[in-house]
């Protein structure tokens, strides 16, 4: 089967998410996010993943409503800030992103972080979601084992997905094996490491042997390595470059010397430092 940027992961509710999209942080509500989203859709992706927190929902919404593509061909993903959380406050927040996308129900809907003491009345809120339909699919991000650990013992429903920072010098194994182990999906943000070690000698010697960038080997080793992956870029050029990544395979061995980059090295807070 020729991979694309169709190519779907399966959750284990049975819902399949495109394992390669769009992600929109930083980018600015508005015309940008609206182009941003708009050139992306043309290009071929139908995963979008945004935020309350982006601030930039209103301009999403209205690319993919003014996209003249179905509404159940794209994979639409927000999340609850830190701010939002509790069951009352997340219903609250749940409506105002539904309403400022502008869209009836979303695609997945995650917790952002694991606000200590909140995560857990967050969740029965978004379990409400997914049992009206509101919500095709709902997970978490950047939990930790021992989130996940305390969440799962007091749930009606798995989340489906955990997202998180990971990268090649950040490859998160012990969470994706606990992940793996209660069938729960591994999507990655910052996958590219805000490209700072692109000119590390393993990912410039790859390009060169497959004819592509340093940034195209770390997606293609994200793709094989079963994680689910949303480059930003706010370019048409960049965001057809990261698409361009099905026509060429990885052996285990090269997948193994990506591994080894692991230092560990985040470009973002971690979980259990995060100033809540």
């Amino acid at each position: 089967m020729k991979m694309s940027l169709t190519t779907t992961s399966k959750l284990h509710n049975g819902v399949e998410i495109p394992s390669l999209g769009l992600g929109v942080y930083k980018v600015e509500d508005g015309q940008s996010v609206y182009d941003t989203v708009m050139s992306a859709l043309e290009i071929g992706y139908r995963h979008i993943d945004t935020a309350s927190f982006y601030e930039n929902e209103e301009g999403v919404g209205k690319a993919i409503r003014e996209s003249g593509i179905p509404r159940e061909e794209i994979f639409v993903t927000t999340k609850v800030w830190n701010d939002e959380q509790g069951y009352e406050n997340t219903k609250q927040a749940f409506q105002n992103s539904l309403d400022r996308l502008g869209l009836d129900y979303v695609d997945l809907y995650l917790v952002h972080w694991p606000v200590p003491g909140k995560y857990k009345e967050t969740w029965k809120a978004l379990e409400e979601f997914y049992e009206d339909g509101k919500a095709r699919a709902i997970g978490v991000s950047n939990f930790l084992p021992h989130h996940l650990e305390d969440l799962l013992s007091d749930v009606k429903i798995r989340p489906m997905i955990n997202q998180i920072e990971l990268h090649p010098q950040l490859t998160q194994v012990e969470t994706r094996e606990y992940c793996k182990k209660h069938d729960i999906l591994i999507q990655a943000w910052s996958p590219l490491g805000k490209a700072r070690y692109l000119d590390d000698p393993t990912l410039t010697e790859l390009a060169e042997k497959y004819s592509k960038t340093p940034a195209q080997i770390i997606i293609r080793w994200e793709f094989q390595s079963d994680i689910i992956t949303i480059p930003k870029s706010v370019h048409a050029k960049r965001q057809k470059e990261n698409a361009d990544i099905f026509d060429f395979e990885l052996t285990s061995d090269e997948i193994k010397h990506i591994d080894a980059l692991d230092q560990d090295k985040r470009t973002g807070p971690h979980p259990d430092e995060f100033n809540y």
